[in-house]
């Protein structure tokens, strides 16, 4: 934790000298340009449809999702560039959610069961990623950049961990011998699956960016998951989890 903090507070006092030393300059004629960047990140991981097996949402906790990176790009015209960034990314989910039939593998005091779960789950995603967007952009205006393109994420810190609690495991088929689940923590059945998770993630990012004033403005961005959180040889969850997830920050135009 202290080494992931120091991380962060390098890279956030280097781009905040670089705003300050730079954020008068602003070029609107083309060419090479720079952004800084500043976000928080918030969506999670999900399955492309809600399984009938998830009934509901009961609950979703923000977590300190923060981004900060730069971008480097070229203006072949006054309309249309190419860009690409280098950032550091949070990328966190805490939810509980109410299932039934819902296939998992938990651990119970030191025995560990697989079956068919009803009852209500708390799930904790936790990644810290280094992320490289390659985006097209187009100046739909003087103020507004549409962006576009691919991105790969590298994840040097991840966790996919969480407990079920207030219902019963069918283990082994939905049919199968029926073990409880209570509400206080030494009845909980917890689970732990960092090793099953992918270290690379690929995916597509569409956004854009409003400049408020000389280089200074907000951006909205919206990125998609392609490939599983998991890895392919993970079958404890019958569905595939894509990570979505929609960053709000802010920028300045430093060349």
């Amino acid at each position: 934790m202290m080494m992931k903090n120091k991380i962060v507070l390098l890279c956030l006092g280097a781009l905040m000298l670089a705003i300050s030393a730079k954020a008068e300059q602003h070029d609107t004629d083309g060419g090479w340009f720079v952004k800084g960047r500043l976000g928080y990140n918030i969506g999670g991981t999900a399955p492309l449809g809600m399984p009938a097996s998830i009934r509901s949402l009961d609950a979703f906790h923000l977590s300190a999702n923060f981004m900060e990176g730069l971008d480097v790009g070229y203006e072949f015209t006054r309309k249309i560039g190419v860009q690409a960034g280098l950032h550091l990314e949070r990328k966190d989910m805490d939810g509980e959610v109410t299932v039934k039939g819902y296939k998992m593998k938990v651990k119970m005091d030191a025995d560990e069961m697989e079956g068919y779960f009803t009852g209500h789950v708390r799930q904790q995603v936790d990644m810290w990623m280094i992320t490289l967007p390659v985006q097209f952009t187009f100046n739909a205006s003087r103020k507004l950049t549409l962006k576009a393109g691919p991105y790969v994420s590298w994840l040097f810190e991840k966790n996919f961990s969480g407990y079920a609690y207030d219902g019963y495991l069918r283990k082994d088929d939905p049919t199968g011998p029926m073990v409880k689940m209570g509400t206080t923590k030494d009845e909980w059945a917890t689970y732990d699956f960092p090793d099953d998770m992918r270290s690379w993630q690929f995916g597509v990012g569409v956004g854009l960016d409003w400049d408020i004033y000389r280089g200074f403005g907000v951006s909205a961005d919206l990125n998609w998951g392609l490939t599983g959180l998991m890895k392919s040889s993970f079958k404890t969850v019958d569905q595939v989890l894509y990570p979505i997830y929609g960053t709000i920050g802010i920028f300045c135009k430093l060349k």
